[in-house]
């Protein structure tokens, strides 16, 4: 059974946007709203040079890194064309405007 962080409502995610969040003792999480309304989240880090993901352009159901261009699939963290590595996914879910994440595995057992 999955634990869930409520983290906010969707207005609070600009369309074709992220907001970051982070949870103690864990990698910070971008939450991107794409324009169509889907919601990914992801690692902060693009897996090149750990750039910050949130703040890239989201076009589609994908991010460009800020710091060197790399597009990363919003839906499996996976970088495209010839570039290669793997961001890691975070679960997502909407209840009604609200927007949940996963828990990770760690803060589970601390709880």
């Amino acid at each position: 059974m999955t634990d869930w962080i409520d983290i906010g409502t969707l207005a609070d995610i600009p369309q074709r946007g992220a907001r970051t969040v982070q949870l103690p003792g864990e990698k910070e999480i971008a939450v991107f709203r794409t324009s169509d309304d889907h919601v990914f989240a992801l690692v902060n880090e693009c897996p090149h040079k750990k750039g910050p993901l949130s703040q890239g352009i989201v076009h589609g159901h994908a991010v460009a890194c800020p710091l060197h261009n790399w597009t990363i699939a919003l839906r499996n963290g996976e970088a495209q064309g010839n570039d290669e590595g793997c961001t890691p996914t975070i679960a997502v879910k909407r209840d009604g405007d609200r927007i949940l994440i996963a828990r990770p595995d760690a803060l589970k057992a601390a709880a």
